[in-house]
């Protein structure tokens, strides 16, 4: 059985996510992205805006300041000379991932047939169901507020349990996740629905895959995007369950698309994607969001890099250990240091709050190579400056890069 060193394990985890490539000299385009896409599948989506959008962030780590329209665009419009390229779903957690790909997941649909969560309220709303599907059929893409209106339901207000989401919020998610409603667009990141037969393509709804066979291909993908990784490294990357993934990792293994590895200081059984180079340089420097697809799994995080990230989002501020909104910082490959970032958007800079250096880490070199890639996002964001906090033990040297 192939041996592979915990460094190796890392250089191909990381090339396998796109950061060994040199980022596009010009413009990034369409086919940048569709490129980018195929290679790490989905980006994560998440409400907190504190930075940026966690869509938009995988993108910029990889290819650098890019036009945020291109990627608008691909996700949430239409026409025939630049069709949808993309379309959200719960690929991972809620997320954006290939049209194409849309019928990997109809297994998935059925599962949530009556949503994800909040099922008894949707259980005792059939009727509203019928009524939602037939205003959006009627309006067009639409909010949940204007369906509500639309259908002179109750006002939005605290139901039981299930924070202030009106029923019809409640049953329009689970539309969405049944595969009945998409997102047509978003504006202000509000989700307009819109039935999902006047969003994707006629061939790619008329297009079916055995659940069997949509499985394997998942854990196909999700080890393409890994280049190494154990079983649960597998599952996570498209939320998947132990008894799905066993025999799929089996079937690959037989077909020589997988080969079982054993990685230096992993207890686990590891599986490097069949045709995988192993990378001989250490390369790849980003900041990386905290739903980046490089760090979104915890477990794998600490195992492949020795860094241990939480994020801190929902710890009261007094018990945070490094800040509200954290991004690890990858330099020449490894995770050496990591930052607080908030884009001040009034004050028109992106403030550093805290920012902080792994153990046995040159601080000089990392201040260096961090302030870099803040200005380019600064840059990007279009803030006219970096400005630094007091937390951390890097904040000295990193202001002093700046300046």
């Amino acid at each position: 059985m192939t041996r592979l060193t915990a460094g190796q394990a890392r250089r191909v985890g990381v090339a396998a996510q796109g950061f060994h490539e040199a980022k596009p000299r010009g413009a990034v385009t369409r086919a940048h992205l569709r490129r980018l896409i195929s290679r790490i599948q989905v980006l994560q989506l998440d409400s907190v805006s504190v930075a940026v959008r966690a869509h938009y962030a995988p993108v910029f780590s990889r290819l650098g300041p890019y036009d945020r329209d291109v990627l608008d665009r691909a996700a949430w419009s239409h026409s025939a000379r630049s069709p949808r390229l993309l379309v959200e779903y719960w690929a991972h957690e809620a997320a954006l991932m290939a049209v194409d790909d849309w019928p990997l997941l109809r297994w998935r649909m059925r599962e949530y047939a009556d949503g994800r969560w909040g099922k008894e309220i949707v259980k005792k709303n059939a009727k509203l169901a019928e009524d939602i599907v037939a205003a959006v059929a009627e309006l067009g893409p639409s909010t949940a507020g204007q369906i509500e209106a639309y259908l002179e339901s109750e006002p939005r207000g605290r139901k039981g349990p299930w924070w202030d989401r009106s029923d019809t919020k409640w049953v329009a998610e689970a539309l969405w996740s049944a595969g009945v409603l998409t997102t047509s667009t978003r504006v202000g990141f509000a989700r307009h629905y819109e039935l999902t037969e006047k969003v994707l393509p006629p061939e790619v709804l008329a297009r079916e895959v055995g659940d069997e066979e949509a499985i394997r291909e998942l854990v196909l993908r999700a080890a393409s995007a890994l280049g190494v990784g154990t079983e649960a490294d597998l599952r996570d990357y498209f939320r998947l369950g132990a008894a799905q993934v066993k025999p799929a990792i089996a079937d690959l293994v037989k077909s020589g698309e997988l080969e079982p590895v054993t990685v230096d200081g992993w207890s686990a059984q590891a599986y490097l994607r069949a045709g995988q180079i192993v990378p001989r340089v250490e390369r790849g420097t980003a900041l990386l969001c905290p739903f980046d697809p490089l760090v979104f799994f915890r477990p794998r995080v600490e195992r492949m890099f020795e860094f241990r990230y939480r994020i801190e989002i929902y710890t009261p501020a007094p018990k945070r250990e490094f800040g509200y909104y954290v991004w690890p910082f990858l330099l020449d490959g490894r995770l050496v240091g990591r930052v607080d970032l908030k884009a001040e958007r009034a004050a028109g800079a992106l403030n550093v709050v805290g920012a902080f250096t792994e153990e046995g880490q040159d601080r000089v070199r990392v201040a260096s190579a961090m302030a870099e890639e803040l200005r380019s996002m600064a840059s990007w964001l279009e803030l006219d400056d970096v400005t630094v906090g007091s937390r951390g033990d890097l904040v000295r040297e990193l202001r002093r890069a700046l300046a």
